[in-house]
């Protein structure tokens, strides 16, 4: 079975405004990068919008309502925080960004594709239950999560964050959350500030591998197969979510972790093989952060290749 490849038009028109690292060139990035012809045999989709039901699964009302109550006519932003700005086409690119991850569920769910990867903005994953936050609005990958667990019956869903950023959305949504899973692998200090080892959540299950600025290819792959995929395993997950975030790359400007393309290959391939043993090789990829276009391209290229089992 092949890989489907969900984005929409509409991605591209969430206008950030200018300077803003969350811009569209990121994903125009992407798109040029999987043209290739080793790229064909993805199985191309528009991805459909959310309902407000899907949203309701990570999101409280007041949340959801507001959301649409406030994106701002045609030429005009709106300000959700200082770096989570709206503008006319962001209701419908939140609402195709989380409907990807929707859609990928339901095609994983039917044994209609291998995997899935989303290529959408804006990303989500500091996106908390009531509050955006983080250039995110909604939180893709939980919505996702939630959705495997309730619409389909997946009894463990896990969410795999290697996001420079520790997902704090993600985290705060799923704590509480009978048979999930968050692991996060993260640069510890940075923005949003959380992600201590030591939250380990609720009824949900919480693993935080904070890293230290600079650290790099052989620590984090350590960190990552001693810790992060160890207590993965252990959980057994019939379905995982990739929260695909590219900015721990050295080229990155945001942060200070120092991987290399290759690392994003071999992490998703150390995912694939848990997928293959325990989820019968379900898994829905999302794509977060990363904010150096060439490296973010080069990066995912690399991780689409280890979804094509290339």
């Amino acid at each position: 079975m092949a890989t489907l490849f969900f984005t929409h038009p509409v991605c591209l028109d969430h206008d950030t405004g200018d300077y803003h690292p969350e811009c569209a060139d990121r994903l125009k990035a992407v798109l040029a990068a999987l043209e290739g012809e080793e790229f064909m045999n993805l199985l191309r989709e528009e991805a459909p919008q959310a309902t407000r039901e899907h949203l309701l699964r990570a999101h409280c009302p007041h949340h959801v309502e507001h959301f649409f109550e406030v994106v701002p006519p045609e030429g005009e932003h709106h300000y959700m925080d200082p770096d989570t700005v709206m503008s006319s086409k962001t209701g419908e690119a939140a609402l195709r960004s989380a409907g990807s991850v929707i859609a990928a569920v339901d095609a994983i769910a039917a044994k209609q594709a291998r995997n899935a990867f989303c290529a959408v903005r804006p990303p989500g994953h500091h996106a908390e239950r009531d509050a955006p936050m983080g250039f995110c609005f909604f939180n893709n990958a939980a919505i996702g999560a939630l959705h495997a667990r309730d619409a389909h019956g997946f009894q463990r869903v896990a969410v795999i964050d290697f996001d420079v950023h520790h997902g704090n959305g993600t985290q705060h949504i799923l704590w509480d959350e009978p048979n999930t899973f968050y692991g996060s692998t993260h640069q510890e200090h940075a923005y949003p500030n959380t992600g201590l080892a030591n939250e380990t959540g609720g009824k949900g299950v919480m693993v935080n591998v904070p890293l230290p600025a600079g650290t790099g290819s052989d620590d984090f792959r350590q960190a990552f197969d001693d810790i992060l995929i160890q207590k993965l395993r252990a959980f057994e997950p019939d379905f995982i979510i990739i929260s695909a975030g590219f900015d721990a790359h050295a080229s990155d400007p945001l942060a200070h972790l120092r991987l290399k393309t290759s690392d994003f290959k071999w992490c998703t391939e150390k995912l694939l093989e848990v997928a293959a043993e325990f989820a019968d090789n379900r898994v829905v990829s999302v794509l977060e952060g990363g904010y150096d276009p060439a490296a973010l391209a080069a990066s995912v290229k690399e991780h689409v290749r280890a979804l094509m089992g290339m």
